[in-house]
């Protein structure tokens, strides 16, 4: 069963979160503080429209996404809605199975006793519980400084003539990593809203950032060798290119440990 998270404890947890990066900013030196070279976080909350608990995730994630409030990182979001709740009143129009399946697969990977909501991973390594601010400080520390692969994603295109397909050029440098990965692509709505009717958040108005509509094994990356790939992705019809992003991102099997990940998105 789904273990919940009170949303006080999730709205005090990120005002002290953005509390922190602020303090750190205000300490930096000025070359820190300025610097451009920002590394690559990636953020996944597991959600639900169905889930009361929810919505203070949502609002927080979008918060990160928006003031980037760590010093040094570039966090990369992606809101993965899940769909357990969906039998309660209320089916989230952006739930799927195959992100469940992933949810659990973390579950086991970490050693962690129940897949839950709102729930959120780092790098594909740690869980964040956001009753311990200090923890999660630590967290994206530690995860800024760990070195990733550089990826780098050019030339997305989008072809309706036919069936709707995605084009894309992925580039990742292998030279300095040892492992054999896995490349993925997300492609997520840049932004969306709903009105809830039914469930435990029934009469409410949501809004979401970096809503996952799929994600795809592309590519495998080999020890010491770098990538060049031209992908070409089927994507769900209907989908406005203005309203979406895509996320590269490599990791090893498990899911375990992120290697590295990058993000585009259409011009607004």
């Amino acid at each position: 069963m789904p273990k919940f998270i009170l949303k006080s404890m999730w709205a005090v947890a990120a005002s002290i979160l953005l509390a922190v990066g602020v303090r750190v900013n205000a300490q930096a030196s000025p070359d820190t503080a300025g610097s451009t070279a920002k590394h690559p976080v990636l953020v996944e909350l597991f959600t639900s429209e169905g889930c009361s608990s929810c919505p203070p995730a949502d609002e927080f994630v979008q918060k990160l996404d928006t003031l980037q409030p760590v010093p040094g990182a570039y966090l990369i979001v992606l809101s993965e809605h899940v769909d357990y709740w969906d039998h309660d009143g209320w089916k989230d129009p952006n739930s799927s199975h195959a992100l469940t399946d992933r949810q659990s697969a973390y579950v086991r990977a970490l050693g962690l006793s129940t897949p839950y909501t709102p729930q959120i991973i780092v790098d594909g390594t740690r869980e964040i519980g956001l009753s311990d601010p200090q923890a999660v400080e630590q967290i994206f520390r530690e995860a800024v400084s760990t070195p990733k692969v550089p990826i780098r994603i050019s030339t997305v295109t989008f072809d309706h003539s036919k069936s709707d397909l995605l084009r894309a050029h992925l580039e990742a440098d292998q030279d300095n990593n040892n492992a054999t990965a896995d490349l993925y692509l997300a492609i997520a709505l840049d932004h969306t809203e709903s009105q809830v009717l039914h469930g435990e958040n029934g009469g409410r108005h949501l809004k979401h950032v970096a809503v996952v509509q799929q994600i795809t094994k592309v590519a495998k990356l080999q020890k010491g060798k770098n990538l060049v790939e031209d992908v070409t992705l089927k994507i769900k019809p209907g989908l406005a290119p203005n309203n979406l992003r895509v996320v590269a991102f490599v990791q090893k099997p498990g899911p375990g440990k992120l290697l590295g990940v990058a993000v585009w998105k259409a011009e607004q």
